[in-house]
């Protein structure tokens, strides 16, 4: 079937094909509301589509967004920021473009020359994980920068508020009365997130008048595996030295923390409390008890970096928003064994209220 042509609505309305074209284009005209109606309604019967082509020729804008990736379209982890992304384009009647480039330079080149010679009215660069990076060569100046910064500043940015995540995590093990708290950090070439966890805990521990042991500073290969061995060590540590609690870089040495607690056959929160991070799906929800854990907020910065790439959202110049890691409580928290009268069980909850153990306000 032949696609339909303004002339075809033109005929059907009765009117002419300029008249067509202003209705269609919400231009300003002395035209009757009874025409317009008319117009419409044939251009819907006849089953007229404008041609973007055309349109972006006419206004200069093409209604796309040129997203280019390292990874997050290959993984799980970081997907749900591609939904956030894109539910703000399809909100403000655009269509992304999404290259993955693996995080191949020549790749990378390539796509974003591309995007430009297709003239996308903006351009988000993305990395899987929170990361300092180089502003690739060609890249427009307003393009927003989503879950890294650039080396040199310049542009806008979101990346999680790291930080403030990890002090949020000890926190929630400090109010439940621990004091002998372990930060099971991530080992080899360490990100940008795991000083800044560090930072958050040694914060905290500050807050609470704890002397940080370096003993309860251990790193890991960042799995399951690793985070067993690490935690192995932690329990064969003196009884006077042994952790209460553990704080995890993320869900999946927690994971392994909990292998390492049950195989000596510790109830967990009840002679261990752990605090993740990730709130990764299928995992933190899914342990024996439910894993309480630091939620990444990758929809939310999706969204942000999409709504300041389209100016739906102001965003300062040469800045970098930090979006809140929110506390999501499960039920691998409770007081240190010495306080325990007996396991507790709460359901998942977004931190909005005090944590059960908490002392009331003075």
């Amino acid at each position: 079937m032949a696609r339909a042509r303004i002339s075809d609505v033109a005929s059907a309305a009765g009117v002419s094909v300029t008249t067509v074209s202003l209705v269609l284009n919400n231009a300003e005209a002395r035209i009757s509301d009874d025409t317009r109606q008319r117009v419409r309604e044939a251009a819907k019967a006849v089953g007229y589509e404008p041609s973007s082509l055309a349109r972006g020729l006419r206004t200069q804008r093409t209604r796309t967004v040129g997203l280019i990736s390292d990874e997050i379209a290959t993984t799980p982890f970081a997907g749900r920021m591609l939904a956030g992304a894109q539910d703000v384009a399809r909100e403000q009647g655009h269509l992304v473009f999404l290259v993955d480039t693996g995080a191949d330079a020549a790749i990378e080149r390539d796509a974003i020359a591309a995007l430009a010679a297709q003239q996308v009215d903006a351009m988000i660069y993305a990395c899987m994980w929170h990361q300092v990076v180089d502003a690739p060569q060609g890249l427009r100046s307003d393009a927003v920068f989503l879950d890294c910064r650039p080396a040199g500043g310049g542009y806008r940015s979101v990346v999680p508020d790291d930080r403030a995540g990890g002090a949020a995590a000890v926190r929630e093990l400090v109010a439940a009365g621990h004091r002998r708290i372990a930060y099971l950090d991530a080992g080899g070439a360490k990100p940008i997130a795991s000083h800044l966890r560090l930072e958050g805990y040694l914060e905290v521990l500050g807050e609470a008048g704890i002397e940080p042991d370096p003993a309860l500073h251990v790193e890991a290969d960042v799995s399951a595996l690793g985070g067993r061995i690490a935690v192995e060590g932690l329990l064969d540590l003196p009884e006077e030295r042994r952790p209460t609690a553990i704080f995890a870089f993320n869900d999946r040495l927690a994971v392994g923390a909990y292998t390492a607690a049950h195989h000596r056959g510790l109830d967990i929160p009840r002679d261990l409390s752990i605090v993740g991070y990730d709130d990764q799906q299928f995992v933190a929800a899914e342990q024996d008890p439910p894993l309480t854990t630091i939620a990444l907020p990758h929809y939310e910065m999706g969204r942000w970096a999409m709504e300041v790439a389209l100016g739906v959202r102001a965003g300062d110049e040469d800045a970098t928003h930090l979006m809140e890691c929110p506390v999501i409580r499960r039920d691998s928290v409770g007081p240190p064994p010495a306080q325990v009268a007996k396991p507790s069980r709460r359901r998942a909850s977004v931190n909005t209220e005090r944590p059960p153990w908490a002392a009331p306000d003075r």
